[in-house]
């Protein structure tokens, strides 16, 4: 079965990105490739992949300004309501809500998962749809005080897994669901 999976690094106050929706203070972090939580080992699992335009967008000036190109060969599906450039031959652009492309998402990721890469209003748009399973999240020890949030709305979470990598706190949660009671 699919399982929908939101792997991601935040701020240790829970942002993905600072107010410019910059990331070097990710960058900086020391880790180790093959470490806990590591990238490669959570790819190994994943058939297809879906953002946000901010973020894509945010992949595209990276490619550009670093010269490299498209690295994923897997199908990978942008919700948004603008038109973008293909960085990779296997993107295709979606509008609507997660629930109505659940059939062609799992269908392209065929016996594996489906990488929520960000941003976290997307994650939480697949919460609610009931179409995220879990969130695997590296922390950094840095605080960002504003910026794009982890996830924007309440959501409860179960405590799977932590470990550490490098200067990261890496934690898996399975998402319950909304809260009943807070």
């Amino acid at each position: 079965m699919t399982r929908y999976r939101y792997y991601t690094a935040a701020s240790l106050d829970g942002f993905l990105a600072d107010t410019d929706d910059s990331l070097a203070w990710l960058f900086v972090q020391d880790h180790d490739e093959d470490g806990h939580g590591s990238q490669g080992a959570f790819m190994e699992g994943i058939g297809a992949m879906v953002m946000g335009a901010t973020t894509y967008e945010w992949i595209g000036d990276h490619l550009r300004a670093t010269g490299e190109t498209w690295s994923y060969d897997i199908p990978c599906f942008v919700f948004t309501h603008r038109t973008l450039e293909p960085l990779g031959g296997q993107v295709a652009f979606l509008q609507g809500a997660p629930a109505d492309h659940r059939a062609a998402l799992e269908e392209a990721a065929g016996a594996r998962d489906v990488w929520m890469v960000g941003g976290g209003a997307l994650a939480a748009d697949f919460a609610e749809a009931g179409m995220l399973d879990d969130l695997l999240v590296s922390i950094a020890p840095v605080t960002l005080g504003a910026g794009r949030p982890l996830l924007p709305r309440r959501f409860a979470l179960r405590l799977t897994d932590l470990g550490r990598n490098g200067d990261f706190a890496v934690a898996t949660y399975d998402v319950v669901g909304p809260p009943t009671t807070w």
